[in-house]
């Protein structure tokens, strides 16, 4: 592969900005050089390419934690394999995501573990480690994490809603809050009160409130906030570490926050979607449009104030990381399941490919800072899901993961423009981002660059991942 000088840009870490030069040799960050050595290096011949970053940043390959390709759902599954999925996180500026093996219902965790496993292997074009979902907990899959943590995955997800799919009763999370509390996991928590939300969703469809506006309406805000005091008190009762899921609700994160203020073990994300749509614009689109946005927990109410109160969470650290919750359907085939019927849309939309630039709209919009940014979308999650050192930073010794960004450049996000996703159309259509993702490098191949793709299924690397680096 090569030496790789990358020369003349601003890089930008967790910790803050610089001016510097950056040497890849083969899949690894070398060194961080004084700004100019380019010249004396290319003259002794000892780089074999030079990229040109003046005006541009150098950052950390982006992660996502959060996503769901090929994940069966609803009676069919995410439009996205891990081949077209991981295409469209290169293009966006992701080069790691954290996956979810999922287990239903009387399904052996360990053998969907090998079936993931076969799913990914030889398809993606980034690498990725996995989570495990662990539904209807029972002794068995208590011993399975135990196994899994040793195959490198470190944190599972458990679920207080969606009854008879992946339900577990307080009990069940309770035990699996002590196994984690004993080897060291991070416990993941989709927290809804499922039992309300199924009797508010009976009783608007039998009142005839079938659009996907009531998608919205029958998961309420107090729902989540419930069941998130809920997961923080169990997992204060276990001493487990905890980290909710695709938080919305402001009043969820109120509790998120007097938790951390107490000085407990709790952390939390949340998702673009949170932060720039809403209830009222998006769900509440005329006809079956708004099905497009259907997801869970919902789009909030702009008028309640829950998006401001989420990029509020971002900038006091009361909220960690940015994910996606990536789990695209498409419209024809897939979401029309439920024309009649809310309860029946699959869950879930794409983002991937976006999240580094909605995010990055956030610096121009005075929401977070530059280097916020890359903690948000680059160094948390490396650091929260046992990746920090080989990813997530700018330094020597780590992978070659190397994202350069115009803040100069535009972005404009819609089919047809830049929508590399599977799916048959975009949840941020029309959204204008005021920068660029150039040049995209994973462990020092070059898969986004000119405005081509130069990656290959296969590229991609299972991540054995450590213990969660922010546990005390």
């Amino acid at each position: 592969m090569g030496r790789t000088l990358i020369s003349g840009g601003t890089v930008i870490n967790a910790t803050g900005t610089r001016k510097a030069d950056v040497l890849v040799d083969g899949e690894t960050i070398t060194a961080i050089l004084a700004p100019g050595t380019d010249s004396e290096l290319v003259s002794r011949n000892t780089v074999e390419r030079v990229i040109d970053a003046t005006g541009k940043y150098v950052i950390p390959g982006a992660i996502d934690g959060h996503t769901h390709m090929e994940m069966p759902f609803g009676g069919t599954e995410a439009s996205d394999t891990f081949e077209t999925g991981t295409r469209a996180a290169a293009w966006g500026g992701t080069t790691s995501i954290v996956d979810f093996v999922i287990q239903k219902s009387g399904e052996n965790p360990l053998q969907q573990f090998e079936a993931w496993h076969k799913k990914a292997a030889g398809n993606c074009a980034v690498d990725y480690g996995f989570h495990q979902v662990l539904s209807d907990i029972q002794p068995s899959s208590l011993t399975a994490m135990d196994e899994l943590v040793n195959e490198g995955v470190t944190s599972f997800k458990f679920f207080m809603a969606y009854k008879g799919v992946f339900l577990s009763d307080d009990g069940q999370i309770f035990r699996g809050m002590q196994k984690a509390a004993d080897n060291g996991a991070l416990v993941m928590m989709h927290a809804e009160n499922g039992s309300v939300i199924d009797v508010l969703v009976q009783q608007a469809i039998e009142r005839g409130d079938t659009a996907p506006y009531f998608h919205g309406l029958t998961r309420p805000w107090q729902a989540e906030a419930e069941a998130t005091h809920r997961a923080i008190m169990l997992a204060d009762l276990t001493g487990a570490p905890l980290y909710i899921v695709h938080v919305s609700a402001k009043q969820a994160v109120e509790h998120i926050a007097a938790a951390r203020d107490r000085g407990k073990n709790v952390f939390a994300e949340t998702c673009p979607q949170y932060l720039y749509l809403s209830l009222e614009e998006q769900l509440g689109a005329p006809g079956f449009e708004g099905a497009k946005w259907v997801c869970s927990t919902p789009l909030r109410a702009r008028a309640e104030g829950h998006q401001a109160h989420m990029w509020q969470g971002l900038r006091t650290n009361d909220l960690q990381v940015v994910s996606t919750d990536h789990c695209p359907f498409c419209m024809k085939g897939q979401k029309d399941m439920g024309i009649d019927d809310f309860s029946r849309i699959p869950n879930g939309f794409g983002g991937v490919e976006h999240r580094l630039d909605l995010m990055y709209q956030g610096v121009v919009m005075r929401e977070i800072s530059l280097p916020r940014w890359v903690e948000l979308c680059c160094t948390t999650p490396a650091r929260m899901f046992g990746m920090y050192g080989r990813k997530g930073v700018i330094e020597p010794g780590a992978d070659a993961d190397i994202v350069i960004y115009d803040p100069n450049g535009h972005t404009s996000i819609g089919v047809g423009k830049t929508h590399h996703m599977n799916i048959d159309y975009s949840a941020w259509e029309g959204f204008e981002i005021d920068g660029h993702v150039d040049t995209v490098m994973s462990r020092g191949k070059i898969l986004i660059d000119d405005g081509k793709y130069h990656g290959r299924p296969g590229h991609g690397e299972y991540i054995k991942r450590g213990l969660s680096q922010y546990l005390i």
